[in-house]
């Protein structure tokens, strides 16, 4: 993976992590960093947070503005806008590059967002409650700042389907944000009732609307055809949500992993797995307390947040159909972006763009 962005970095023109690097540096920002720092030595999600913008090993955070750097320059000029070219460097127009660092921004503050904790859940080992208190603060307020700052860029593009695509993108991530939240606060529920058709809506919502949608956006911007903007809305989509299996099949593949990683009751592999094994069965095994052999002590309700419980969940799923069949649906997904691909030009950047796909698809 890193080596697929590495390499596609370069035929965009820079660095993508140097993208936002214009707003991340501002003064505005640079206060809100001395003022995270006070969290320092306590476990609020702001500071992985912001580690993450310098130390991403995955390069996960980048990867949305660089696939609409990529899709722009695959497509290139559309005979439309043949008399703006001297606009473009190298093969993207300056309304694009703008596009992908409000695509970043809105990602951005969004995870900043999600950083907010629940005071009513805080063990004395997770920091002080008034720091606790304070880095919620800091994280409405700096995601806010965030978005405000993707909103005014938003505007200065002056196209109003691009401004409409966009917020309906944020609006997208909002929704699917609430219905991964809707049901965290109840005290009795351990998975949500939802089957595959469910879970690729909310996933679409959360995961891949904003990349789909800026992908969309950034053929708007160079007045490419309605067939071509499907095609990117297409890819952007489709990669997307083979990128969102691709990272909850991960604690089921990986191969040297001594402790069990943490996954979601609701990932991929285990709504798959609920489906050929019914719902009733599926919440059997949640309940099952530990065996003898794990030396734990009976869990208290919800007993889902026991580690040894969590492990024989992992197992079960991974002896069952649902890790097989989200690989499958990962490869699925891809195939779909794939195709999409081939209503573009060959060049160096659909080559990227494919390369990004077969990265997220690949298993050991």
């Amino acid at each position: 993976w890193s080596q697929v962005v590495s390499e596609a970095e370069k035929i965009v023109g820079y660095p993508t992590s140097f993208m936002s690097l214009r707003c991340l540096l501002s003064d505005e920002l640079s206060n809100i960093a001395m003022q995270v720092r006070k969290l320092v030595g306590t476990k609020h999600p702001l500071l992985d947070t912001a580690r993450g913008f310098v130390y991403d090993s995955r390069n996960n955070l980048q990867m949305r503005g660089l696939v609409v750097l990529l899709i722009s320059k695959a497509a290139g000029p559309s005979t439309a806008e043949l008399s703006f070219q001297h606009d473009m460097v190298s093969g993207i127009y300056s309304s694009q590059r703008s596009l992908a660092e409000i695509t970043e921004l809105i990602h951005t503050a969004f995870l900043v967002h999600r950083g907010i904790v629940n005071i009513g859940e805080l063990k004395s080992c997770d920091g002080p409650l008034k720091d606790m208190q304070f880095g919620n603060k800091m994280a409405v307020l700096s995601g806010d700042f965030l978005l405000a700052n993707a909103c005014t860029s938003l505007a200065q593009l002056q196209n109003t389907k691009v401004v409409e695509l966009i917020s309906s993108a944020i609006g997208d991530l909002v929704q699917g944000i609430y219905y991964e939240n809707s049901k965290s606060s109840e005290e009795n529920c351990l998975t949500d009732d939802i089957g595959v058709s469910r879970w690729k809506e909310q996933v679409f919502l959360s995961h891949s609307a904003l990349l789909a949608k800026s992908c969309q956006a950034a053929m708007e911007l160079a007045k490419h055809s309605a067939e071509i903007q499907d095609m990117a809305f297409q890819y952007g989509k489709h990669m997307s949500m083979s990128h969102k299996l691709h990272s909850d099949l991960q604690p089921f593949v990986k191969e040297s992993s001594s402790d069990t990683m943490a996954f979601s009751l609701n990932s991929a592999p285990a709504i798959l797995h609920q489906e050929f094994h019914g719902r009733e069965a599926w919440l059997k095994q949640i309940r099952e307390p530990c065996a003898p052999r794990d030396n734990c002590a009976r869990p208290k309700p919800p007993p889902h947040r026991c580690a040894c419980v969590f492990q024989q969940l992992q197992e079960a799923i991974k002896a069952g159909k649902g890790v097989t069949s989200a690989i499958d649906l990962c490869r699925c997904h891809g195939n779909r972006a794939l195709a999409a691909l081939e209503r573009f030009p060959p060049s160096e950047a659909r080559d990227a763009l494919a390369n990004v796909v077969y990265a997220v698809t690949r298993f050991p």
